[in-house]
């Protein structure tokens, strides 16, 4: 299964490697001509995966016709950006792997949601997890829920991209596969801002645990399945993301609980905080379902500028005590 990879940011160059790893070429597009230029004359990615050597079989590439003799197109376009690059996609039936986390802000949709009405005759998987791209590109141990609807392509592509220190679990649920991904992005922003304001530890693992408990509520009301959203591509990825600064999501936050303007830190960024997107679309996505979900509503706030860092947290722990099951 010869593999394409759309889109050479960061995350798009480290599958890339995962893909190459076995000696097989691996075509990947990107958008800019810089990049093309550098990942085939020096076979790194300086631009998004600094320090990084790339296997000599990743060849890239800037029209998106060039990917025609792939048999499978690992799809790695920023989730807002997403529909416009898989119309781009000869609509020839080849299987798309999402790989980008988020909601779409005009429709709310989730990405496989976009894949399909865009590309209605590709068979569909999701690939998720706790992934940061430099560690995946090192070949550090790393595990991915890989959810298809179509089991025997799941495993085909998991028998495709697996490797000693990449191991990919397979799966049925789209669904959960994607809630678990968006919605610890925008929990990702909120830890950040527990991080930059100093509020310790204990409030950053009950954020944590409270916004789990939001992201199974919404995950169950979109028709995912509990199992998903408390394995790799829900709470792993959850843990990972709201614990480290490698995390762009928690650096915002981070940024925000030192003081920092939410418009002036995502000005000063060349790779996508998605939680920043996704935040205001999933609060508006789960008070159509009567999903409560505070958490998300207070990073929303921040954001829009609405509330200080000292308000949000205040209205958190001025709600009414409830069981902990609710």
């Amino acid at each position: 299964m010869k593999i394409g990879v759309v889109g050479a940011g960061a995350w798009g160059t480290a599958l890339a490697q995962v893909a190459a790893s076995d000696g097989d070429e691996v075509l990947i597009w990107a958008r800019e001509s810089e990049v093309v230029e550098v990942i085939n004359g020096r076979h790194e990615n300086s631009l998004f995966l600094k320090g990084v050597g790339l296997a000599a079989t990743i060849r890239a590439v800037g029209d998106l016709s060039a990917l025609s003799a792939c048999d499978a197109y690992l799809v790695v376009a920023p989730a807002q950006h997403l529909r416009a690059v898989v119309a781009e996609l000869p609509a020839d039936g080849r299987p798309l792997v999402l790989c980008a986390k988020g909601i779409e802000e005009r429709t709310g949709l989730l990405m496989h949601e976009v894949a399909k009405a865009v590309q209605p005759d590709s068979p569909l998987a999701v690939l998720s997890g706790p992934t940061f791209a430099h560690e995946v590109a090192a070949g550090l141990p790393t595990a991915v829920t890989l959810a298809a609807e179509d089991r025997s392509l799941g495993e085909r592509l998991a028998a495709r991209l697996a490797r000693p220190f990449f191991r990919p679990y397979h799966s049925d649920d789209l669904a959960g596969a994607e809630v678990g991904g968006a919605v610890k992005n925008v929990l990702a922003i909120a830890c950040g801002v527990v991080e930059g304001k100093r509020l310790g530890l204990n409030a950053r693992s009950a954020l944590i645990s409270r916004g789990f408990a939001e992201m199974t509520r919404f995950g169950l009301a979109k028709g995912a399945r509990a199992e998903t959203l408390a394995g790799l591509a829900g709470l792993g990825d959850l843990v990972l993301t709201c614990s480290s600064v490698s995390s762009r999501n928690f650096s915002l936050g981070k940024g925000i609980g030192e003081g920092g303007r939410p418009a002036d830190l995502l000005a000063d960024r060349r790779t996508v905080a998605e939680g920043a997107f996704t935040a205001p679309v999933l609060k508006r996505a789960a008070d159509a379902l009567g999903v409560d979900m505070p958490i998300v509503a207070a990073v929303c706030a921040l954001l829009a500028g609405e509330n200080s860092v000292e308000e949000v947290v205040e209205r958190l722990l001025a709600r009414p005590l409830r069981p902990e099951g609710d």
